[in-house]
């Protein structure tokens, strides 16, 4: 018998191809709203969209559904002028056209009720993201904001030097200057940008780790943290921002003995999570989703992860919401789930 020939794997579509796919969902009087979780790759990323539709809409508003108050963030928003607006204070059925960047609408409750006409992420694919009209997701890429150099060059755009600057750091946080998972498309989209960027601003944005006020925080984890093996966690109770939890997460991840970190606190009645992982056995948001996903949204990457659980969903479990009783709640429910993520992994 004779074999059958193999059919040849189909090629990616070319990034002109896909802009032209995207830009032919939007109409001249249309006026857009890009939908973001505020960090620099998702500040990157809408910028670069807005620069995509400039003159092709009536225009376009970023709307970000958390406080924006990492150092970072701050110094790259003031440094680079990116024009942001709270969702909070935006009429969303005033808007003909929604899009998500560096997000997907299960990602946030803020997003829920949303119809949302384009995705474009980097995150492993939600079943809702992929009801929209215009879905471009990339697990594979360490960054949105290299999918979106792409589309830039795809457009025949020159990006300008303040858009270099914000995509060259969209891509270096997410990918943590390539010591995470990342790919040659996030490699070549960095060599490209890299020459048009301002290194003194570029810089300044990195250097702006940490706030005064900040570490009054970073003594109280210092004084309350417990390490077990090589890992480690603390429960910091209120926090004025999840921001703070992320900042010391990875502060943590420096100790040279830690592989992976937890740190918890409470922000607007939620319980919030973070999760940092350098080990290989472990998978962070397979764990922050075993571990919290029955209760709210919870997940990630290998690398990082988050969950936000309403205090009102873990009652039966923490009848008092004490700062004693979330630190052993995150716990046992992190032990719990280390145990058959481990068992999963060594399965494979």
């Amino acid at each position: 018998m004779a074999k059958e020939k193999k059919k040849p794997a189909s090629k990616p579509p070319r990034p002109a191809d896909l802009v032209k796919r995207l830009l032919a969902r939007f109409e001249p009087e249309d006026r857009v709203l890009v939908l973001i979780a505020a960090d620099p790759d998702a500040l990157a990323s809408s910028l670069a969209l807005k620069r995509l539709l400039w003159r092709r809409v009536t225009n376009v508003t970023i709307a970000h559904v958390n406080q924006i108050s990492r150092p970072d963030n701050l110094a790259m928003t003031r440094l680079l002028n990116i024009p942001l607006t709270p969702l909070a204070k935006v009429d969303v059925n005033s808007f003909s056209k929604k899009v998500m960047v560096d997000s997907q609408p299960h990602h946030n409750a803020a997003f829920e009720g949303i119809k949302v006409d384009v995705v474009i992420d980097h995150h492993p694919v939600g079943e809702v993201a992929t009801n929209c009209g215009f879905c471009d997701i990339r697990p594979r890429y360490g960054a949105a904001s290299s999918i979106l150099t792409e589309y830039i060059r795809g457009a025949g755009i020159k990006p300008s030097n303040r858009l270099a600057t914000a995509l060259v750091y969209g891509i270096k946080t997410d990918t943590a200057s390539f010591g995470r998972s990342s790919q040659l498309e996030d490699v070549q989209a960095f060599q490209y940008l890299f020459p048009k960027a301002n290194q003194s601003v570029l810089r300044k944005i990195e250097f702006s780790e940490m706030r005064l006020k900040d570490l009054a925080l970073l003594h109280l984890a210092l004084d309350r943290f417990v390490v077990h093996k090589h890992s480690m966690y603390v429960h910091l109770g209120e926090v004025s921002s999840p921001d703070n939890l992320v900042q010391i997460a990875d502060f943590f991840l420096r100790v040279d003995s830690v592989d992976t970190c937890a740190v918890s606190g409470v922000n607007q009645d939620n319980l919030v999570v973070i999760l940092r992982n350098a080990g290989y056995r472990i998978n962070a948001g397979r764990l922050a989703e075993d571990a919290f996903g029955e209760f709210g949204p919870a997940g990630g990457h290998k690398s990082m992860a988050r969950a936000e659980i309403p205090l009102s969903a873990i009652k039966k479990f923490c009848k008092d919401s004490t700062e004693e009783n979330l630190s052993r709640f995150v716990i046992r429910r992190l032990a719990k789930a280390a145990g058959h993520t481990k068992k999963a992994a060594t399965k494979k």
